[in-house]
Parts: C-alpha cells; structure tokens; sequence
C-alpha cells in the first residue's frame, strides 16, 4: 500500500508542475500576441503602414540573414 500511496503523490505533483507550466506558456503566448496586435495596430493607424508591407520586410530579412550565414 505504502508504494501506491507515493506512486499517487508522484502523479500528484508532476501534474500539478505540468499545469503550473502550461498556464506559464499559455501568458506568456497571449502577452506576446497581444504585444504584436498592438505594434501592428499602431504602425497601421498612425504610419499607415499595412500588416502586408510589415511581413513582405520579415521574410526579406529572414532571406538576407539566411542568406549571410550561408555564405
């Protein structure tokens, strides 16, 4: 019995560290998403800057930093 009883207080605390760090990521997501709402929000309402323009200019960084450590 006494082996079923820590096997239970195990499963316990490995799920309870496994929500805590769920909840963790879960705040973490929405900040950062909320975070680039904002930015996208400001540089379309007060620059007139689409979301299009902004992603045409990541993927050519991601292609001039590939491209940089490709060579």
């Amino acid at each position: 019995m006494p082996v079923d009883l820590i096997v239970i207080i195990a499963a316990i605390i490995v799920a309870w560290l496994l929500f805590t760090w769920s909840i963790k990521v879960l705040k973490a997501s929405i900040s950062t998403a909320l975070s680039i709402a904002i930015i996208a929000l400001i540089l379309q309402l007060f620059l007139g800057i689409g979301f299009e323009e902004v992603w045409q200019k990541l993927v050519q960084f991601s292609q001039t930093v590939g491209q940089f450590f490709t060579q």
